[in-house]
């Protein structure tokens, strides 16, 4: 039974794609004989997984990366492939023993916007031909050394994977499989029964569910909302770019709800209950939550970038409007509401895809390849 070191920076019940993906993942992995192990930063948590989690406090940065460094020695001295899911994670040792990485997005790029290196609203494609200051080039230098030398990187999008060659990596290393979600349950309750117990009204309700960051251009379908008022937008999230993003919608009053954070059970509640789900933000490797959505038969509103067209088909199953174009949004908007029904009888076309034992089959295949 091979063992498998799973290092992360973030794992369930924390929100976020690498906490879902793994999540999905080890245990379809565990079904083909691989024996995880999971290495992670957070607090003690009841993640209800059938395998060792171990977690690092966060406690301040030279600490917690000295903690985790002595945490990872023995993991890697035990595994026989290395599963890491960010950069930067301090795994010092295990350097005969095979490393893949997952890439969701460009880290350079994230943390030039977090520290004020870049302006807040910088592309991340157009990041891509920034030279920037120093401090920019050495994220990327840093981000591409890192992944280069790996043995494997899985991206979840055609996207990535052109992104991840221009960073300088041997494209014969890049593999692109698809995340996916386990089949979706049939709901217990019917639309207008979740409704009614949440108290909505027939105003027309569009759903957006991300962590709250000026890229998920949230901001953007609140301004929508000025000039298209007959229907409600409902915020599932948190984020640092919240108090913003609240006081932008104060003036609409209970047009813009926000509901903060939320398990995946009510998440699936509201998403089963909305006329749509948007998701209009200015970043997307390959989105688990439009994923959800069209499993579970609520159609979507996505922005034209990213992983975001090799799921969404214009006018099948979802709306794909341009990044950027208010206009264009409120068209959009008026498209996916008028046409709902049409939208949500085709919302699982083409979904086979991002089939749960697709992904865990080409996982497993690339996985032991490198035995």
């Amino acid at each position: 039974m091979p063992k498998l070191f799973v290092a992360s920076g973030i794992f369930h019940p924390e929100p976020g794609g690498p906490s879902t993906y793994l999540k999905t993942i080890l245990p379809a992995l565990q079904e083909r004989g691989w024996q995880p192990r999971v290495l992670t930063f957070g607090e003690p948590a009841s993640a209800e997984v059938a395998y060792p989690v171990a977690r690092v406090s966060r406690k301040s940065y030279p600490i917690r990366h000295a903690r985790y460094a002595f945490a990872s020695r023995g993991h890697l001295a035990w595994a026989d492939l290395v599963y890491a899911h960010t950069i930067d994670l301090p795994l010092w040792g295990g350097r005969d023993k095979p490393r893949v990485i997952k890439v969701v997005g460009d880290q350079a790029w994230e943390r030039c916007i977090r520290r004020g290196w870049i302006p807040p609203d910088s592309h991340i494609d157009d990041f891509q031909a920034f030279a920037g200051d120093w401090r920019v080039r050495w994220q990327k230098a840093s981000r591409s050394r890192q992944i280069a030398a790996m043995d494997a990187v899985i991206v979840p999008s055609r996207y990535l994977m052109r992104m991840v060659i221009a960073w300088g990596v041997d494209q014969r290393k890049v593999h692109v499989i698809y995340n996916a979600l386990p089949p979706a349950e049939p709901p217990a309750e019917t639309r207008a029964e979740i409704r009614s117990h949440l108290n909505w009204d027939d105003r027309p309700t569009l759903l957006t569910v991300a962590r709250l960051q000026r890229w998920k251009g949230i901001d953007r379908l609140i301004e929508a909302q000025r000039q298209l008022p007959d229907w409600r937008l409902v915020v599932v999230g948190d984020g640092p770019d919240r108090p913003r993003l609240v006081q932008l919608a104060a003036p609409l009053g209970d047009r813009v709800i926000f509901k903060g954070q939320m398990d995946r059970q009510h998440v699936r509640q509201l998403i089963r209950a909305a006329d749509g789900l948007a998701l209009y933000s200015g970043y997307e490797g390959l989105s688990h939550t439009l994923l959800e959505s069209l499993h579970l038969g609520t159609p979507v509103l996505a922005s034209d970038i990213g992983g975001n067209p090799e799921i969404v088909e214009h006018g099948v199953n979802g709306v794909l409007v341009p990044l950027g174009n208010s206009e264009a949004l409120q068209r959009g908007i008026m498209e996916l509401l008028d046409r709902r029904d049409d939208l949500a009888s085709n919302a699982q076309a083409g979904l086979e895809r991002f089939r749960l034992d697709t992904m865990a089959k080409h996982t497993d295949a690339l996985l032991r390849s490198l035995l």
